[in-house]
């Protein structure tokens, strides 16, 4: 969800690099954007300084579009570098779409945590697996009509095929790891809520925080309840993982994040994100007070209108369980049964 930017981030980078082009945020670290085909229309990849080549932190995702953005860098800033290594924040496939190609065509390794790898596998092995029982009548069960339920099942979960073949072998990165690249050392940092063993990079000498999608500086990012973990807490582990950055990133780092631009001002963005997840939450509870609702009728209430677009269903209704989840848990609602599906109260 877009919200305003608070005047107190800072941008050292006002305008993101064109097509084809890449912009150095600090000495052997450069920025690219490609574009994506999707509301949110594009996504940040990094390239650090690393011996003979160059590390990549995410590929974007597997279009004719995002391979064409590929040539025009591999013919212009970056002719006759190799890409030595790939680093991979999570398993969505506007991160790790190409991460197979890439790997192959440079005979470079792919880092990641287990569990991103493992889900990306999983979803390239088994595409189909979302559209069957349980998860059908998950989403039914809350609310969603049957033509919702089978437009999100299929146009919805669409961009969840567009990845490459994974390679069939990763290096493990966990929280903790020192991971060096080139003359650099970075501290792996994981957090979850956006997924579950999300990547991110940090570097002292640099004061610098490769951030993937935990945080952003425009936007939330999408914390969502998954049918296969019906019960999940993921903004319980988001505002976690925000709490955990605030207390282990200096105020005055630059944050790289997956989406949006470069920013200083991690606390205080991280500040704005969990107040703007408590006033959705306020709004749920307000709702169920005048009368019960079901998730799919939540939905409006939180993103202030109604949402037609498959592929922005996924995200809307998942992320409305999520606070409906982590209210449950909160004691601030309850759940009763209606003919309309699940429904919460106030509790």
């Amino acid at each position: 969800m877009t919200h305003p930017i608070a005047q107190t981030l800072a941008f050292p980078f006002p305008a993101p690099p064109a097509p084809g082009e890449v912009v150095e945020v600090r000495p052997g670290i450069f920025w690219a954007r490609f574009a994506l085909p999707f509301r949110l229309d594009h996504v940040n990849l990094y390239l650090v300084e690393d011996r003979a080549g160059l590390a990549l932190i995410d590929t974007g995702i597997d279009n004719p579009a995002s391979r064409a953005a590929w040539e025009a860098l591999f013919d212009g800033p970056l002719k006759g570098r190799k890409l030595t290594r790939l680093v991979g924040t999570h398993f969505h496939p506007d991160h790790i779409g190409l991460a197979g190609w890439l790997c192959e065509r440079f005979d470079a390794p792919l880092a990641m945590s287990q569990t991103e790898y493992l889900l990306g596998l999983n979803i390239r092995l088994d595409p189909s697996a979302l559209k069957s029982e349980p998860y059908r009548s998950f989403y039914r069960s809350h609310g969603l009509t049957e033509r919702s339920t089978e437009i999100l099942l299929g146009n919805g979960l669409q961009y969840l095929r567009m990845v490459t073949a994974p390679p069939k072998t990763f290096q493990r990165l966990m929280a903790d790891d020192r991971l060096t690249i080139g003359g650099r050392t970075f501290e792996v940092l994981t957090g979850g809520g956006h997924s579950p063993e999300h990547v991110m990079l940090y570097s002292a000498e640099d004061n610098l925080l490769l951030a993937g999608d935990e945080i952003l500086a425009k936007i939330s990012p999408n914390v969502s309840v998954e049918a296969m973990e019906p019960d999940g807490d993921p903004l319980g582990i988001y505002l976690r993982t925000l709490e955990r950055l605030k207390a282990r990133i200096p105020a005055d780092a630059l944050v790289l994040p997956g989406h949006n631009l470069p920013f200083v001002g991690l606390r205080t963005r991280a500040d704005e994100l969990i107040a703007h997840h408590e006033a959705r939450c306020t709004a749920i509870v307000e709702a169920c007070r005048i009368a019960p609702q079901t998730a799919a009728e939540l939905v409006p209430v939180i993103f202030g209108r109604p949402i037609d677009d498959p592929h922005q269903l996924v995200f809307a209704f998942g992320e409305a369980l999520a606070h409906i989840n982590a209210m449950i848990r909160a004691e601030r609602l309850r759940v009763g049964h209606t003919e309309r599906g699940l429904a919460l109260e106030a509790a």
